[in-house]
């Protein structure tokens, strides 16, 4: 995209807060923190407000609740995913039944909270998605590679590869989350099988050092 993606993170404790708003940021977003509901709900209203394509909202904050937001966010066409210590089932259907796309309970895996904002936002787009890697242009929807200009032929199993590295850039993802995202948990091979797609996509993209082996984890596709 040619912009970054904007996202509310709203949130009272600055600990908490200040967590999201890093990884969404190392991840490639434009996270804009805000810790009291009535500070969002007036920022809601000011005409010269940012576009906004996705807030992050708990629901027990100072001043104006989350459940009182969702309605003022859902008609300004901004999606919602709950991120709340409100576990119990009333608060979840209440949430899920008034528009929030998600309901995520703390605590919570930060890689599972980029990947449910990654498949919010994959339904919210209107253009047509193209990452870009130096002089490489990935193509999601044609599931097409150029590198120069020039296209580059990749396996089913190598763009996947490839695809899941450059959604969560500068994230050091395990062989076993990248064996997931491609086969399913059910999986019965060797998690080096990764490794196989990874020296290829090296080879193949001149990624020698864009994607980088972390040890004893697994690969980060570094995008600065």
């Amino acid at each position: 995209m040619n912009r970054k993606e904007r996202i509310l993170v709203i949130e009272d404790s600055a600990a908490i807060n200040e967590l999201i708003c890093i990884n969404l940021e190392t991840a490639g977003y434009e996270p804009m923190p805000f810790w009291d509901g009535d500070a969002v709900s007036v920022w809601l209203h000011d005409e010269k407000r940012q576009w906004i394509d996705l807030a992050l909202l708990d629901v027990m904050l100072p001043g104006k609740d989350g459940f009182s937001l969702l309605p003022k966010l859902r008609a300004l066409e901004i999606p919602v995913i709950f991120l709340t210590a409100k576990d119990d089932l009333n608060s979840k259907i209440h949430g899920l039944k008034d528009g929030a796309e998600d309901y995520i309970v703390k605590p919570f895996e930060m890689l599972e909270l980029l990947v449910r904002v990654e498949k919010v936002l994959a339904r919210y787009r209107k253009e047509s998605e193209v990452f870009v890697v130096r002089d490489v242009e990935i193509f999601p929807e044609e599931r097409r590679v150029t590198k120069a200009g020039k296209e580059i032929s990749l396996k089913p199993m190598e763009f996947d590869c490839l695809l899941q590295l450059v959604k969560y850039k500068n994230i050091a993802l395990s062989r076993e989350q990248l064996i997931n995202a491609l086969w399913g948990v059910d999986f019965d091979g060797e998690t080096r099988t990764i490794d196989v797609h990874i020296a290829r996509l090296r080879k193949k993209l001149d990624f020698q050092d864009v994607i980088q082996t972390v040890p004893r984890i697994g690969y980060r596709l570094n995008s600065q």
